[in-house]
């Protein structure tokens, strides 16, 4: 293996830090809108009973997991538990899925088999393509559960099935990298200002 400069490996770090920082630049100038929207979505839904539910693949299963834990455990303050749950962590349900049905309908099922009206579903996918999250929101409409869509690449077929109801954070960038750092960002948004609105936190 050639070894490379380390001018030309810095040079290559500290673009991935200028990159990233203009793409969230891009981002607070066309994203507050929506994730105010999706925040009070979420509150209400949680005021009412309800619950959230988080999907995605690879990185996305991972945020979506994340997303889960923060409510549920804590964000940055002492709170009580907030109902949620991701779709990607039992292994007997996606394999089960995935072996009967196709991988497409893994989070479809667990959307009808526990899903209610006035959930909320945070539906993960970069490219906004992903055809197990674009089968979910579809499942989710029918049982009447609110969507709260993250993509980026203009939002792909994800951007097609959404209402004004729904909530749309497509992240204003073509690159994974830069989208799945921004989702990252947003879903601590999220999260904020969630404790914001129940918890009174100035």
């Amino acid at each position: 293996m050639k070894t490379k400069p380390i001018d030309e490996l810095k040079a290559r770090a500290q673009q991935h830090f200028v990159d990233s920082i203009a793409t969230k630049q891009l981002g607070a100038k066309a994203l507050p809108s929506e994730i105010a929207r999706a925040i009070l979505l979420i509150t209400q839904s949680i005021e009412a009973g309800g619950k959230i539910m988080a999907c995605g693949n690879g990185g996305s299963a991972a945020d979506a997991q994340h997303f889960a834990a923060e409510l549920m455990g804590r964000f940055e303050r002492e709170r009580r538990e907030l109902a949620a749950l991701a779709l990607t962590t039992d292994s007997s349900i996606l394999t089960a899925i995935g072996n009967d049905y196709s991988y497409e309908e893994v989070f479809s099922k667990q959307v009808r088999g526990i899903g209610r009206p006035g959930d909320v579903l945070i539906a993960i996918s970069t490219s906004g393509n992903s055809k197990n999250v674009v089968k979910a929101i579809e499942a989710a409409k029918k049982v009447g559960i609110h969507i709260v869509a993250m993509t980026g690449n203009g939002g792909g077929k994800i951007a097609v099935l959404l209402s004004g109801e729904d909530v749309h954070l497509c992240v204003p960038a073509t690159r994974t990298a830069r989208i799945q750092e921004t989702h990252l960002l947003l879903l601590h948004c999220l999260c904020d200002g969630v404790d914001h609105v129940l918890f009174n936190e100035d």
